[in-house]
């Protein structure tokens, strides 16, 4: 099998005895474990007389952002011409009907098929059943996909020009090559290494999909994006990669999200089928565009939309969806708690913030407002609370100020309801990026946030259990995303821990293997993390700010966007230990623990270089004596 960006080619080979057979089937879909189901609803399929070409769409219903009903188009072409074809019909594989055994199924030679009236839901399942000469050793077949039409998807078929699967093969290698993996060149002898950070970076690029040209729902100049699963997961590492090495990508996502927004009144945490759906914990689209503005990208977007698409976000509550996960408020877009929990919680804070950053150049009268907003986390911040030997917390707070009985180190299930999403109390107590100075005072200081940082990272204290997100045994949680910034927050203080604590987490929790990563890559979350990681730097998402930690690799040439400037990273002492001796940017000395934006692209875009020296003994302050906290600028 091969692709191109809208079709596909497979090759289908054939033993010596036995039919040679193709089934289309409509009805299959990916069925889910008891929740987020989705369903086959209903379809039609054509085909010429001769049976080479086939056409229609599937009717699918749900699915992962719920969202009713949608279609899907095909267009379908063999090399090789059937000798015979059969349509078919009969019940659907839906695992709630009484017996999807008996599906009794009934043929017909006609040239087209319905699965049932059109528009209803439960309809039959259509198959065409297509028989090949027996003296066929292979079968070749495209098939196109799009969401407007059949002959939009059969137009689509021109993308692969030949019946060779080698050649689209080779074309789609090409793509990703030019667009992406030659974005970061590497020298290195470490094979494990190098398949670390390209397949890092190859996952990193998957989603969102570039749907431009193909939204069904409105007409639109703008660039289209869809499938974001979800920027709750993204925004902290992926984006940022995004925007760093591919900014003409970063501004047609941020010009999508806005679009959608003004067709559809939010922009999306979660949209998939082109529908917004399963926000996470906030609106975490405008850490998304604050990220972006100052990073200075302006590029085709129109920021005095995308600021009311973020006040959108801010003040006004969505309608609730009445989820089943949580009915208690909005899962489908925007802030679902707006009301209840106006200003408090700790993802609304960092939006907030978002806010605030994006209103410094759109709407200056709007700064301390939205600043003062942000602030909101500390009015859940309880100095009652103590958990192993340390006092003062997040904690659920009641609108009258009192908490609810709860372990720091425990959110239940973890999920919509739970008192925390997907990350125990430790964890998010520790989720104030944009205010550190703050929450190291409401920890009892430099020593006290230091001997709490260490110990997040001790085995066996963590008491949450979520499945698939989660990896060891320590509070610190390696596989999902609320802990990711965690093991870089020793470069808030004068102290040289992250190197070898990232270093720690890479090599323990990650591999060249099957099931490498520690969790659920959330559309490339986890997989961009560990490239920043390797390259020796992480992002502190809405602020331009890279914090330095040390590069695994000797030469590092990263590609600024397509206008030829980049960073060069040069790394000795890699043999002799993980901790940053010294650093010189641009061939000054470096005595700051952070990196700003510009001294990476440079001033006017020509980008820069940076030059580590490493050891083995720690060095105060990860560089020079001089510390400073990564929200100084």
């Amino acid at each position: 099998m091969s692709a191109s960006m809208h079709a596909g080619i497979m090759r289908y080979q054939y033993p010596e005895n036995g039919g040679r057979y193709i089934l289309v089937d409509l009805s299959h879909f990916i069925p889910s474990a008891g929740k987020k189901e989705q369903f086959y609803s209903n379809g039609f399929m054509e085909r010429s007389e001769d049976g080479s070409w086939y056409s229609g769409y599937g009717v699918y219903r749900e699915g992962w952002a719920w969202g009713g009903d949608y279609r899907v188009y095909f267009c379908g072409h063999f090399d090789t011409t059937p000798v015979k074809t059969k349509f078919f019909s009969g019940r659907a594989t839906d695992p709630y009907w009484p017996n999807t055994t008996d599906v009794k199924p009934i043929f017909t030679d006609s040239t087209s098929i319905q699965g049932g009236t059109v528009g209803y839901q439960y309809a039959n399942g259509i198959r065409s059943l297509f028989e090949f000469p027996v003296n066929t050793s292979s079968v070749k077949s495209k098939v196109g996909i799009s969401w407007i039409s059949a002959e939009k998807a059969c137009r689509f078929l021109e993308e692969i020009p030949t019946w060779d699967v080698n050649t689209t093969v080779e074309a789609a290698k090409d793509q990703w090559n030019t667009e992406v993996l030659s974005k970061i060149d590497v020298q290195n002898e470490n094979q494990t290494q190098l398949e670390l950070l390209y397949t890092g970076l190859y996952h990193s690029h998957l989603l969102p999909s570039d749907r431009t040209g193909e939204n069904p729902n409105w007409q639109s100049d703008e660039p289209y994006y869809d499938d974001f699963y979800t920027i709750w997961d993204t925004f902290r590492c992926l984006i940022p990669l995004t925007t760093l090495i591919l900014p003409k990508r970063s501004s047609d996502i941020i010009r999508a999200l806005i679009d959608i927004w003004r067709f559809e009144r939010f922009m999306p945490d979660g949209r998939s089928h082109n529908h917004n759906g399963r926000v996470q914990g906030g609106s975490n689209a405008d850490n998304v565009l604050a990220d972006a503005y100052v990073k200075g990208l302006r590029e085709g977007i129109n920021w005095t939309d995308g600021y009311l698409a973020m006040k959108t976000n801010a003040e006004i509550q969505p309608y609730n969806n009445f989820d089943f996960e949580d009915p208690t408020g909005s899962t489908k877009e925007g802030r679902g708690g707006l009301q209840d929990w106006k200003y408090k919680t700790v993802d609304y804070s960092l939006n907030d913030f978002s806010l605030s950053q994006v209103a410094r150049g759109e709407s200056p009268k709007d700064v301390a407002l939205y600043l003062n907003w942000s602030t909101g986390w500390q009015k859940i911040w309880n100095t009652d609370v103590e958990s192993l030997n340390f006092t003062g917390f997040i904690a659920p707070t009641y609108p009258n100020g009192s908490i609810q009985a709860y372990d720091p180190r425990s959110c239940g299930a973890c999920d919509w309801i739970s008192i925390a999403y997907e990350g125990v109390p430790w964890e998010y107590s520790f989720s104030i990026p944009f205010d550190m100075q703050t929450l190291i005072t409401k920890m009892g200081g430099p020593v006290a946030f230091e001997s709490r940082l260490d110990t997040m990272f001790i085995p066996n204290l963590t008491r949450s259990d979520q499945g698939g997100n989660s990896a060891g045994s320590t509070i610190f949680n390696p596989g999902n995303e609320p802990s990711f910034m965690t093991p870089f927050l020793p470069l808030q203080l004068p102290a040289e821990e992250a190197a070898q604590r990232s270093r720690e987490v890479v090599d323990q929790y990650y591999n060249n293997g099957r099931s490498g990563i520690p969790g659920n890559d959330d559309a490339g979350s986890m997989s961009s993390w560990l490239v920043w990681d390797m390259i020796g730097l992480y992002p502190v998402v809405t602020q331009p700010v890279y914090l330095i930690l040390a590069p695994r690799f000797e030469y590092i040439t990263v590609r600024l966007g397509d206008g030829g400037s980049t960073l060069k990273i040069t790394t000795t002492g890699l043999d002799q230990g993980p901790y940053v001796q010294s650093l010189k940017v641009n061939g000054q000395i470096w005595t700051k623990s952070w990196l700003r934006h510009e001294d990476l692209v440079g001033t006017s875009g020509e980008g820069s270089s940076l030059a580590f020296v490493l050891g083995a003994e720690k060095v105060e302050c990860g560089i020079l004596a001089t510390c400073h906290l990564a929200q100084d600028p």
